[in-house]
């Protein structure tokens, strides 16, 4: 890992999106699925994903993160989501946004696959990325 013991603590914060790309009657049907609420249960996902990122990512540091905001939109042709992290620590909480809003996509993905088989994950990105001294 890397050392980030000589950094100062600072109040970092990060925004990462993803898409998950269907059909207009699939977006439609997401609460009512097979397996349950997919909007609801991709939203607890990412929560839990952020919280257990230096576990799913190698060298990632563990971080006490003080925010963890995962929001989900339905659009004709599909989902959007946005992931927004924070904490007061020494390194970026960049990764756990990312690692959200992508477990969030594969939640909805999972729960949708049985009546969409043309559904795709996209546009995975880090949106945000703040620092201010504390």
């Amino acid at each position: 890992m890397v050392d980030v013991g000589g950094k100062s603590l600072s109040r970092r914060r990060a925004v990462a999106s993803a898409r998950v790309r269907m059909s207009p009657a699939t977006a439609r049907r997401l609460r009512e699925l097979p397996k349950g609420d997919a909007l609801a249960t991709a939203q607890l996902a990412g929560i839990m994903a952020a919280k257990r990122t230096s576990e799913l990512i190698p060298l990632c540091h563990p971080l006490p993160l003080s925010r963890i905001d995962v929001s989900i939109a339905v659009r004709d042709a599909g989902v959007e989501i946005v992931a927004t992290v924070e904490t007061t620590a020494r390194t970026g909480v960049e990764m756990e946004a990312l690692t959200a809003a992508s477990v969030a996509a594969l939640t909805v993905y999972d729960m949708a696959k049985a009546i969409d088989k043309g559904m795709s994950v996209t546009d995975v990105a880090l949106l945000e990325k703040t620092k201010e001294p504390v």
